[in-house]
């Protein structure tokens, strides 16, 4: 059985190759913005409609938008 070794430096580029891909998530352009906030404010969290608006964006991606950026201010 091959031994597996892992640096700490291995980690901490894993660390920031997973960090990189959540942060590209939540990168959402000024449209899709406008039209969340729109979309939530006639539906609610109804998130797999308002992914349904925008194009390759998941009702997950969208929750987790919604929440990252507006949870304080509700």
């Amino acid at each position: 059985m091959a031994e597996l070794k892992q640096s700490s430096e291995d980690i901490v580029v894993d660390f920031k190759e997973e960090k990189n891909e959540e942060s590209k998530v939540l990168e959402f352009s000024e449209d899709e913005e406008i039209l969340v906030a729109k979309m939530y404010k006639l539906i609610g969290q109804r998130w797999s409609l308002i992914a349904g608006r925008i194009p390759g964006r998941t009702a997950e991606e969208i929750e987790k938008y919604w929440t990252t950026r507006y949870s304080n201010s509700e």
